[in-house]
């Protein structure tokens, strides 16, 4: 299902998302093809996105797209010095 789809189908609400399709551009993940799992409660939207299993994204459909934007080196070590 395109993303514009899942739009009209729950407008202005939170979705829990399966990814079927997508393309990279730079730094982003552009979502192309999805399959809506369910609606999810505001309150829950924090909670389900960081729970979500791989595949899977929790995204609010206000959003005129479907887009993900990548962290190439999410992680930074720093070294104190003692």
């Amino acid at each position: 299902m395109q993303w514009q789809q899942v739009r009209e189908l729950f407008p202005d609400q939170f979705v829990l998302l399966s990814i079927i399709d997508f393309h990279e551009e730079d730094d982003k993940k552009v979502i192309t093809d999805v399959a809506p799992i369910r609606a999810v409660a505001e309150k829950d939207a924090n909670r389900e996105f960081f729970n979500a299993e791989a595949g899977r994204l929790v995204y609010h459909t206000s959003n005129e797209e479907c887009i993900v934007h990548l962290r190439r080196d999410p992680l930074m070590r720093v070294r104190r010095n003692s």
